[in-house]
This record gives C-alpha cells, sequence and structure tokens, in this order.
C-alpha cells in the first residue's frame, strides 16, 4: 500500500512539473521553428523540421535587441549591486541596533511588497521628470531598488539575528572595530543570504517590465523586455522571433538558480523564519 502510494504521488508530482514547465517547452518549440511553421494552426506539438534561424534573425543580427541586451546587464547589475549596498547594512542595523519603530520599519517594508507595480510607477514618472531621470541608466536602477531593496532587507534580517552576539563581541575583544568585525565575521557567516539576495536582485531587475516601459522612450536605454514589443507590426507578429527572445531573457535566471540553487533555497528558507 505503501509503495503504491508512494507511485501515485510520484505520477501527480511528474503531471505538476510537466504543467509547469509546458509553457517553457512551447517558447523553445516555437524558437526553433520558421515563422510560417509557428503560425500554423492547429500547431503541431512535437518538434518536427527544427530551424534555429530565428536566433540570427532576432538577436545575433538585430542591433536593437543586441543594444536592450546590454541595457539589461547594465541595469540589472546596476540594481543588485545598490541593492546590496542599501539593503546590508540596513538588514544589520534592524537586527542588532535597539532602535526604535523596527516593527513599524518591518511592515512598512512589508506593504512595499504589497503594493501593485502600477501605483508606483506613476509617483517615480513624476519625480524622475523633474529631476530629469526618465530615460536613464540612474532612474531605471533607482526604480527597480524599490522593489528590490526591501525585498533584501526582509530576507537578510533573520541572517543577521541568529549570528550569536558573542561571535562579534570576541572580534571586539581581540581588536576589531565595529565595522571590521561585520565584514569578518557576520558578512562571512551570512554569506548565503547576500548571494540569495544578489541572485533574486538581479533576477527581479531583468525580468522587470513596467518601469522600464513606463520610465523610458528611447530604445537607447530600453532593456531586453520591452524590446520585445517592437516585434508586432501591421503585417503580424513573427513568432519564431518573439519566442527566441524571450528564451534569451530566461537563459540568465535558469543558470542563475541552477548555480545558485543551493544558496537561493537555503537563504529562502532561512530568511522566511521568523525570530
Amino acid at each position: 500500500m505503501r509503495r503504491r502510494a508512494g507511485w501515485h504521488k510520484t505520477v501527480i508530482g511528474t503531471g505538476i512539473v510537466g504543467i509547469l514547465l509546458f509553457p517553457v517547452y512551447w517558447m523553445i518549440l516555437t524558437s526553433a521553428r520558421t515563422e510560417a511553421a509557428a503560425a500554423k494552426v492547429p500547431p503541431a506539438l512535437l518538434p518536427t523540421d527544427l530551424n534555429w534561424t530565428a536566433y540570427s534573425r532576432a538577436v545575433i543580427h538585430n542591433d536593437a535587441v543586441t543594444k536592450a541586451i546590454l541595457n539589461s546587464v547594465v541595469i540589472s547589475t546596476g540594481t543588485m549591486l545598490l541593492t546590496l549596498l542599501l539593503a546590508v547594512p540596513a538588514a544589520y542595523v534592524l537586527a542588532r541596533r535597539q532602535v526604535r519603530g523596527v516593527s513599524l520599519a518591518l511592515l512598512i517594508l512589508l506593504i512595499t511588497q504589497l503594493l501593485p507595480g502600477i501605483a508606483v510607477a506613476t509617483p517615480l514618472f513624476v519625480i524622475f521628470k523633474r529631476l530629469e531621470l526618465l530615460n536613464s541608466y540612474v532612474g531605471l536602477i533607482l526604480a527597480d531598488a524599490t522593489i528590490t531593496v526591501p525585498f533584501a532587507i526582509l530576507v537578510l534580517r533573520p541572517f543577521f539575528l541568529r549570528i550569536p552576539r558573542d561571535l562579534e563581541a570576541a572580534a571586539l575583544v581581540d581588536g576589531c572595530r565595529p565595522l571590521g568585525a561585520f565584514l569578518r565575521i557576520v558578512l562571512p557567516i551570512s554569506r548565503a543570504g547576500v548571494v540569495t539576495v544578489a541572485a533574486l536582485s538581479f533576477l527581479l531587475a531583468w525580468g522587470e517590465f513596467l518601469f522600464a516601459l513606463s520610465l523610458t522612450t528611447s530604445n537607447d536605454i530600453q532593456p531586453l523586455t520591452v524590446a520585445l514589443a517592437t516585434f508586432s507590426s501591421s503585417t503580424g507578429t513573427p513568432w519564431n522571433q518573439v519566442m527566441a527572445v524571450a528564451t534569451v531573457v530566461a537563459v540568465p535566471i535558469v543558470v542563475a538558480f541552477v548555480a545558485l540553487q543551493r544558496y537561493i533555497v537555503g537563504g529562502l528558507t532561512v530568511g522566511g523564519i521568523k525570530e
């Protein structure tokens, strides 16, 4: 009976995974077809007559997409660095220092995660227009940071809470200054959390669309997610090229998660524990 129950769970789990991965399969399959085959109705569910020219036309020999990829790299890297610069010390202070309003600050950070993107994009547009930050890397990095910094603080704070204060006290006794104890003791122990925050901040900025669309009008600044919209025309949409670009967008996400899976899963698990 136990074996049968385990077999049923395996089948159910496999079915759920198959359903979740089917859009990814369909994206890659469509990108490997000709434009006519991609638009065929009804579509073929199995791979036949694979053709990879969509990647050459849509990505390699498309200057707009190449520029958009570079823009995405710059924006995502900048967002990740700014997030680490702001979130790591902020989370440490909220975890270590006995300051007033910690609970209120954490509540505000949590509420910011629940706000719809359009509710943040509209005031940001007005502010950035006055500050002349529209159509700039700085504007997009700051906009993306409004999403990643609160999330990073909420994830990192439990890591710092789990580190015994005695370790820092011992470092101070041995001659370290508070900053030295933080850099040499606290950060290495919290490596899993820092790596998790860095990876997820990069990925959130890499896949962000709303801010990139509302805060930019110049093709020289628009990231890869917005560049997908350029493939639509009055004559139709070349779905094989669209899916080729979408696959390129997904590749860094998959690679980062596979390479850092141990840190990300462990980091989110520890970050979700209430202290």
